[in-house]
């Protein structure tokens, strides 16, 4: 719900309001419903509305509360507003509106940075201190939604989206060699706090950051689950996992029906997805709109899964909406994508939700969807491997597993200049797997995948391409209390049924058995997958456009052998080679870089 964008001055000076707008009018698509900009002091922050929570224009921001105490912005949504707002109401707070925002403002006051721990839901939001002149940064637990920071002498500027950084000038665009050498080891995924572009940084998820007048700040990490198994379930049987995870999901689904505007799913016709539709009719929800995309086959390859999505939409009599695209539409929607992108993104499924999320905003405002269950419930086919070794070998099986291609490889592809000298993601993975608070070589692999590679893949994904038609994606497998519950569970639950063992079991309460036991899907897209045709030419352009040649980020040997055999060079993990380079130059270029 909506895009945030502002400006904090060190050096004495007054913030740049033709940049802070500039900023604000690129996040014009993740808030058509409204706009505005404040100023005060050092201090300007600027607002892009998409409508969900108090349609009124009491919601409007930058939002000031009446003590002219503190103004922010604020992008998600709060799912446990209306408890919060009846707590602060108790304690004195008087409102105007019947927004979040109001509650997040009111609930600083009252709390202070502490007030994070009492927010339901996803959300980004700064927060301006008028005595002390403090910029106040957070964002949600599991960085559901974005923030991005660029920082020089003299000034800090954040934003929604990184584009509407780059919007606002004054970026170091350099590339990052530790970051770049991340998106091509870890499948695309960059950690935070880097990005690819040395210039801009992001906060990192469930962070809360206090930025002091003459520039300096301080970081509060205010949440991680510990993924050990805690007293209090030591005596749950897996039939009493099972009802304890239906119970959280489904407190989880409840709580993301929270809007003044119809909320509908997006169905894959996977388990998870199946599931919120289930729930939501087991609610009461009637008439659900629900939405499926697929592709033509191509090479072979099917590019839809209709014949389960219509399964689900027939047994709980959705009002069911099913986008069939075909191939020569991809290759000329696959620039918007990118365009969408804050970061580079190599999985197929970035072009499908782009041109699914453009359908479904012509009907909804808001989807809920299944994205984080299988990171959560250890659902890819490497999780049993990954449990299989000694704790201590856990971080070489990870990357042996997960990494696109080791560091050695990278010396025959990469300028020598853009080559760090160690293996950075190789080390990022040691450390992240040598902190306490995981209890075995799956656990540790589970808190990583959680906190880090879906937080920067799959649901960066959803954010970005839905928000791109102003369109707002919720996703209950990430409610935090079901995340914490999924952590304390035993792995071999988890892993029981070939991966989700405990979310199989609670889907046989409520689905057709053949949704349940279906082989995993993907979500296909053949035409990028094989390389075809447009999608080929389009790939061969950026390579050998003069901006390429002039970056020279990847030897001119890869490139050659990659462009000789387009379809038959893949990474690891089955990626193709040559998409993973040519998208990093795709985006580079779309974005003026």
């Amino acid at each position: 719900m909506c895009g945030l964008s502002g400006e904090m001055r060190f050096d004495g000076g007054r913030p740049d309001l033709a940049a802070v707008q500039r900023m604000s009018d690129r996040l014009a698509a993740r808030g058509p419903d409204g706009q505005g900009i404040w100023s005060h002091g050092p201090v300007a922050l600027a607002h892009r509305r998409l409508k969900i929570i108090d349609l009124s224009e009491l919601g409007a921001q930058p939002m000031t509360d009446p003590e002219q105490e503190v103004t922010g912005v604020f992008n998600g949504c709060i799912y446990n507003y209306r408890e919060l707002r009846e707590e602060l109401r108790r304690l004195g707070h008087r409102f105007r509106s019947t927004s979040d925002t109001e509650v997040v403002l009111k609930a600083y006051r009252q709390w202070g940075t502490a007030c994070v721990d009492r927010f339901y839901g996803m959300f980004a939001f700064a927060l301006a201190e008028h005595r002390t002149g403090r910029l106040i940064l957070a964002r949600d637990r599991l960085g559901i939604k974005p923030l991005y920071l660029a920082q020089s002498p003299g000034r800090l500027r954040f934003a929604s989206s990184l584009p509407a950084l780059l919007a606002g000038g004054g970026v170091d665009t350099s590339l990052d060699p530790a970051a770049v050498h991340q998106y091509l080891s870890w499948h695309a995924t960059v950690a935070a706090p880097r990005t690819v572009l040395n210039g801009v940084r992001k906060l990192p998820p469930a962070t809360v950051r206090v930025v002091e007048p003459d520039g300096s700040h301080r970081d509060h990490c205010y949440w991680q689950p510990s993924y050990t198994r805690r007293p209090e379930y030591a005596d749950m049987g897996p039939s009493e996992w099972r009802d304890a995870v239906l119970d959280a999901l489904r407190t989880a689904v409840r709580r993301r029906m929270v809007a003044d505007v119809p909320v509908g799913v997006l169905l894959s016709g996977g388990l998870d997805s199946s599931l919120i539709v289930a729930l939501l009719a087991d609610e009461g929800q009637r008439d659900l709109a629900t939405f499926s995309v697929g592709f033509e086959a191509e090479g072979g390859a099917e590019g839809d899964e209709f014949r389960y999505s219509d399964l689900i939409a027939k047994e709980f009599a959705t009002d069911h909406h099913q986008l069939m695209v075909p191939s020569e539409r991809v290759s000329t929607a696959l620039d918007g994508a990118i365009a969408a992108m804050s970061e580079p993104m190599i999985s197929h499924d970035v072009v499908a939700f782009h041109l699914l999320s453009e359908q479904v905003a012509k009907e909804v405002k808001v989807v809920q969807s299944g994205q984080g269950a299988d990171e959560v419930f250890a659902g890819y086919h490497w999780y049993p491997q990954l449990a299989a070794v000694a704790r201590e070998d856990e971080p070489e099986q990870y990357a042996e597993t997960y990494f696109d291609r080791p560091h050695a490889d990278l010396a025959r592809m990469l300028q020598p200049e853009m080559l760090p000298d160690d293996d950075v993601s190789g080390r990022f993975v040691r450390e992240h797997m040598a902190a306490p608070g995981a209890e075995t070589a799956l656990d540790a692999a589970l808190r990583l995948d959680t906190h880090v590679m879906l937080v920067d893949d799959p649901v960066k994904r959803v954010d970005n391409m839905t928000m791109d038609w102003g369109l707002e994606a919720r996703v209950p497998f990430l409610d935090h209390e079901l995340v914490e519950l999924a952590a304390a569970c035993p792995p071999d639950l988890k892993l029981a049924d070939g991966g989700k063992g405990v979310l199989k079991e609670a889907g046989r309460k409520l689905l057709p058995h053949e949704v349940v036991d279906r082989p995993k899907g993907y979500f296909p897209v053949p035409a990028i997958t094989h390389m075809a045709g447009p999608v080929l030419e389009r790939v061969r352009e950026a390579l050998d456009a003069p901006e390429a040649r002039r970056r020279g980020l990847f030897k001119d040997s890869y490139l050659a052998e990659l462009l000789a055999a387009p379809d038959r060079h893949r990474t690891k993990r089955g990626a193709n080679a040559l998409w993973q380079a040519a998208l990093l130059e795709i985006w580079l270029q779309t974005h003026g870089i």
